[in-house]
């Protein structure tokens, strides 16, 4: 509901636009030639002396956000993508100067002037003519920062990036992130391809899909969960390095680190094995921490995180030994479900290894702060993973886990279309797991054609970025995250 105030200031704005037509103003016209942006202006011209006026005439553009009127000398901020910029507008100096009372903040316009240094020292364009590029109906929020309702800038994103410049630095460090990930990837052979977001069966990822309908096809399709069986039907198509940056959708929980709807690079490298794209990690996000840092050093939430490799390697039982005091082989499935149960109701599969995937998760993810490599996970806890080489209880896994986050997922792939459809059947069995891979009898009739051996590797783009821009919830690195109603 509009509040009366907002209102009567919409009404205003209206009165001005009709007034703006009357004078023969074109409100909202087609384009406008700018020659310079504000950043640019302050580089080439900040060392100008107070009072000082240059003959350099440019012409800017922006959103209007601060007009002080001084009769005669109006002071006018203009904002636009780079910085901001003032101008003065003098009424023996700006043609149009009468046409000023019909501007409000909000309203774009363009400016046309020479570059002056004012007496208080601020770097300003002396107008000659100021164009009205776009009438602005709505007001401004007055005090957005006093907002108590936080969900409101994520909702209203539009007005977060108007009103709070660093949080377009977010999005612009995100846009290097990401450019940072693909130079890397490009470097070193990776070929970027696409996989279809719309997909018969679902895969993956231990993931509860989102179903929609095709009229054409009439049939369900499910919204993807992971890249994965995909990426790999292109390894046994005769790529050997593939890599994607795309979106995942998962119909699951929403909280400071999920969103259903989320951005995940996956890579795939034929002939090589977890430890080899264990270094790949390593080595791709330190580049990106460099690249866009400068440094190892990051601060993150009052901490101090150093990427400085090499990087902590521990097993999943190391960890839970090492941090928690746990001897999971020393302990019968029965004590590891009653820790479990001192915290939680467990309501998971019974079998031993997500018994202690439940208990490392309980208490040793949030003890990670520095980035770790935990490895060699139970076998249990994914289908889609080699057996370990030394240990037939294990897979060839890994996650990095940050700030108790985790952050990546990689295995050694499993490639033997045998046991690949037996561990599909026998999790189709396991009745309590609502969260189960499908048999794609699809992927597995390609993996029958021969897949060689393959280390793959998710990483979760959001997560990385709110490590590096030291934003506390994924909300805040996602444009439009989903919220509730």
């Amino acid at each position: 509901m509009i509040s009366v105030a907002i209102e009567d200031l919409i009404k205003s704005r209206l009165e001005k636009l009709k007034e703006a037509r009357r004078k023969g103003i074109e409100p909202y016209p087609y384009s406008y030639n700018r020659k310079a942006k504000a950043a640019e202006l302050h580089r080439k011209f900040d060392s100008l002396k107070a009072g000082e006026e240059t003959e350099h005439i440019t012409s800017i553009a922006g959103r209007i956000m601060g007009i002080r009127d001084m009769g005669k000398l109006v002071f006018i901020d203009i904002m636009d993508e780079t910085a901001k910029i003032q101008v003065v507008a003098r009424s023996d100096v700006c043609k149009n100067f009468s046409d000023l009372e019909l501007f409000d903040l909000g309203d774009f316009a363009g400016v046309e002037g020479k570059i002056i240094k004012t007496k208080r020292n601020e770097l300003s364009i002396l107008a000659t003519e100021i164009t009205l590029l776009c009438k602005s109906i709505r007001p401004l929020p007055e005090k957005w920062h006093g907002l108590k309702d936080v969900e409101l800038r994520y909702r209203k994103r539009y007005l977060d990036l108007i009103m709070n410049p660093e949080v377009r630095e977010v999005f612009i460090k995100r846009t290097q992130i990401i450019d940072a990930l693909h130079e890397f990837l490009k470097k070193r052979g990776f070929l970027e391809v696409e996989i279809p977001l719309l997909q018969p069966v679902y895969g993956g990822a231990a993931a509860k899909p989102f179903i929609t309908h095709s009229n054409a096809l009439d049939r369900d399709l499910y919204l993807s969960i992971s890249p994965e069986l995909y990426l790999k039907r292109l390894i046994i198509g005769g790529f050997e390095k593939v890599y994607t940056v795309c979106k995942n959708f998962r119909n699951e929980s929403i909280d400071k680190e999920h969103n259903p709807e989320f951005t995940m690079m996956e890579c795939y490298w034929a002939y090589v094995d977890y430890n080899d794209i264990m270094k790949l990690t390593e080595e791709l996000i330190t580049h990106i921490v460099k690249k866009v840092h400068g440094k190892f050093k990051v601060k993150y939430q009052g901490k101090e995180i150093n990427f400085k490799p090499p990087w902590k390697r521990m097993t999943m039982k190391e960890a839970l030994k090492e941090i928690a005091g746990f001897e999971v082989d020393k302990m019968k499935d029965k004590e590891i479900l009653e820790e479990i149960e001192k915290h939680k109701a467990y309501e998971g599969p019974m079998k031993r290894g997500y018994l202690i995937a439940e208990l490392f998760e309980l208490h040793c993810e949030e003890e990670l702060i520095q980035p770790t490599f935990i490895t060699d996970h139970p076998k249990e806890t994914t289908p889609l993973c080699k057996i370990h080489r030394k240990d037939p209880e294990l897979i060839e896994r890994f996650e990095l886990y940050i700030n108790g986050m985790e952050l990546a997922n990689a295995y050694s792939e499993l490639n033997d279309p045998i046991v690949q459809r037996q561990l599909f059947e026998e999790q189709e069995k396991e009745t309590k797991l609502e969260e189960k891979h499908p048999k794609d009898t699809d992927f597995l009739e390609a993996l029958e054609y021969g897949m060689p051996p393959t280390g793959g590797l998710g990483i979760g783009i959001d997560r990385l970025v709110m490590l590096l821009t030291d934003q506390p919830t994924i909300k805040d690195v996602i444009l439009f995250p989903q919220m509730r109603t």
